[in-house]
């Protein structure tokens, strides 16, 4: 599973115009699951996330967790986190995971992360053709690989 965080002061993700998910202060998460992702894949990925110190405290250094600034999530299905551009120009995805089993892991990432930070994940629709507007703060990007472990 690969996920980038970026670190957000507002977000919203749109489908045919209409807003499906909106958040202040948080995390734009885009999430890619692979065929190979298990349940220990989403617990190292939640925990982490829910943990992860990148925000600023009082002296501007990235001490804070998303739960101490109580930041909320949106998360976005992005099977393109999976592309491989070993041949040619056009990337392949032959290692993101089928819709079969990219949604359940989806779903249960989506309810972990609840668990593990405390807030409502928002969400956009899985599959469909989204556009994400939102403000990088910092910039602060996170790259997460659960395979690698970093």
């Amino acid at each position: 599973m690969r996920a980038i965080l970026q670190r957000t002061n507002r977000a919203e993700v749109r489908v045919e115009g209409e807003v499906k998910g909106k958040i202040d202060q948080g995390l734009v998460i885009l999430l890619g699951v692979e065929e190979a992702d298990a349940e220990d894949d989403i617990q190292w990925l939640s925990g982490k996330i829910a943990k992860m110190r990148i925000f600023e405290d009082e002296e501007r250094k990235m001490n804070k967790s998303l739960m101490d600034i109580g930041g909320r999530i949106l998360l976005i299905s992005q099977f393109t986190l999976h592309a491989s551009v070993k041949k040619g120009n056009r990337p392949s995805f032959i290692k993101a995971a089928k819709p079969e089993k990219s949604i359940p892991v989806y779903n249960k990432v989506k309810k972990q992360l609840e668990e593990d930070t405390n807030t409502i994940v928002e969400t956009g629709e899985f599959g469909a053709f989204m556009e994400v507007d939102f403000i990088n703060d910092g910039p602060v990007t996170i790259f997460l690989d659960t395979k690698n472990k970093e």
